[in-house]
């Protein structure tokens, strides 16, 4: 929920991701791009009749620029909050939804990263969940976030170039093969 009708920055638990992400991506990711997400959002909040809904609402409700950094601001905190330096691995119950979904742990693995290498530009890969709780996964342009789809968001990667290019250059695909080594799976579950 906005405080007093404008968003804060989500604070950030790490300073790097041991050798997956380095403090300096963070730096930029998160402490420019996001930075000015929540900076343009918050000037073209007042007086929307937006201001005082949580933020996945903004993003449902609104278009242009504003759903450009409502979506941003909340791709982005979903994204740096499902990371951990001491991630808690996948429990038995999240193991059993994506076997039953994809085959294997493994298999949902595979095509998850398969969608992230190959979606063209800029954007997100996601894991959701649908009304009945089967888990779907999608690829979304710039800004998008399945909440507009009705969907129930649970893991994202980014891949838009600021969030991996110091790192990886353009290995778009090992970062996010990198990126399974510091999920915190319990923030993944705790989204169902």
């Amino acid at each position: 929920m906005p405080v007093n009708g404008l968003f804060e920055m989500p604070a950030l638990p790490y300073e790097a991701l041991g050798n997956i992400i380095s403090k300096e991506t963070l730096g930029f990711h998160h402490g420019k791009h996001l930075k000015a997400y929540v900076d343009n959002l918050n000037k073209l909040l007042p007086d929307s009749g937006l201001e005082n809904l949580p933020l996945s609402e903004v993003v449902r409700k609104s278009e242009g620029g504003m759903f450009n950094n409502a979506g941003q601001v909340l791709n982005h905190a979903m994204y740096f909050e499902q990371f951990s330096n001491s991630p808690k691995p996948i429990s038995d119950k999240m193991k059993a939804l994506l076997e039953r979904d994809f085959g294997s742990v493994e298999a949902f693995k595979k095509e998850f990263e398969q969608k992230g290498a190959t979606l063209f530009g800029s954007g997100w890969v996601w894991l959701s969940a649908d009304k009945d709780g089967k888990l779907v996964i999608t690829q979304q342009k710039n800004a998008e976030n399945p909440v507009t789809m009705g969907l129930t968001p649970l893991l994202t990667f980014d891949v838009w170039e600021h969030a991996y290019y110091l790192d990886y250059q353009n290995r778009r695909a090992d970062y996010l093969t990198a990126l399974w080594q510091i999920v915190d799976w319990a923030v993944v579950e705790n989204r169902l």
